[in-house]
């Protein structure tokens, strides 16, 4: 069978044009507008009605969230190691009392028992604004089907997912499982449902970075710091260069920003809030910002 030059070209153009998973490749945004926990100022944070909530408001590119694996080795979409007295509820209704702060460690809960637990009724002080609506933990899958099925049904773009692993070296066995297995099961989640292209990985556990850089280098990777150190110092503390560096919002100045730029570093800080300081972020030139208010973060020029 003959085969003519341009049927070659076209077939080449078509691989290029797709890339390991089968789909489309999707730049990365030129400036990363990311709801944190799903723009928790608004809605319940982690929650798959915060995620959806966000896809509304035109601008925002990016959904930012947090990860714990549960005692049963389920990927769920939470940010704090013990259920928190401040915002969540028992089953039954009842507060956390601040005495049983640690009583619930997620680690240590089957999936099906962590479900029960309210997330979203309880006002919460720090967020006097946001919906009070009886929500949950989620899985990570169903978060993901969730968005993506909204995504395609409104015919939206594409957005990114900036999943955290909330893991230490102090918290190994205790209240995170370890590194590897942490990276395993959440690689799993990615890869089943074939997010990986619009996916970024962040942490400030160097340990989780430094195992996808090695064995999953198409996934992007985020170093979270917030400490005192010189760029030149995290970046040799993590042992490569990542696509971003997403410092605490008060340590970016000029310097820290033009010397990412010149090694190819993005950066994305985290949290900034008021209108303010949104604005003198963006006047450095960052790639990004991180905001529990995505409706104040779209406002800025």
């Amino acid at each position: 069978m003959k085969i003519s030059l341009s049927a070659i070209l076209i077939t080449t153009a078509s691989l290029v044009a797709l890339n390991s998973y089968g789909q489309k490749k999707t730049k990365f945004p030129a400036f990363s507008a990311e709801a944190h926990r799903g723009g928790r100022g608004l809605v319940p944070e982690n929650t798959i009605m915060a995620m959806i909530n966000t896809l509304n408001i035109q601008g925002i590119t990016t959904l930012e969230m947090d990860t714990h694996i549960t005692k049963d080795g389920q990927v769920v979409v939470t940010h704090d190691d013990y259920l928190s007295p401040a915002f969540m509820l028992t089953p039954d209704g009842k507060d956390i009392p601040e005495a049983d702060a640690k009583r619930y460690p997620v680690f240590g809960m089957n999936y099906a028992e962590l479900k029960q637990f309210d997330l979203g009724t309880k006002y919460f002080d720090a967020f006097p604004t946001q919906q009070k609506v009886k929500s949950y933990i989620p899985l990570l899958t169903s978060l993901i089907d969730s968005v993506q099925h909204n995504i395609k049904k409104n015919k939206r773009r594409q957005v990114f997912y900036n999943i955290e692993t909330k893991c230490s070296p102090q918290g190994d066995g205790i209240t995170n499982p370890e590194p590897e297995v942490f990276v395993k099961l959440l690689m799993e989640v990615i890869e089943k449902k074939k997010i990986a292209p619009f996916v970024v990985i962040q942490s400030f556990d160097k340990r989780t970075l430094q195992i996808i850089n090695k064995n999953y280098p198409e996934i992007k990777t985020s170093f979270l710091v917030a400490n005192k150190k010189t760029y030149e110092e995290n970046i040799a503390d993590l042992g490569y260069k990542p696509f971003i560096l997403s410092p605490v919002w008060q340590m970016v100045n000029e310097e820290l920003v033009t010397k990412a730029h010149a090694d190819g570093v993005k950066v994305i800080p985290w949290t900034a809030n008021k209108l303010e300081d949104i604005q003198k972020l963006k006047d450095l030139n960052v790639d990004g910002i991180i905001s529990d208010y995505p409706d104040v973060l779209v406002q800025a020029k």
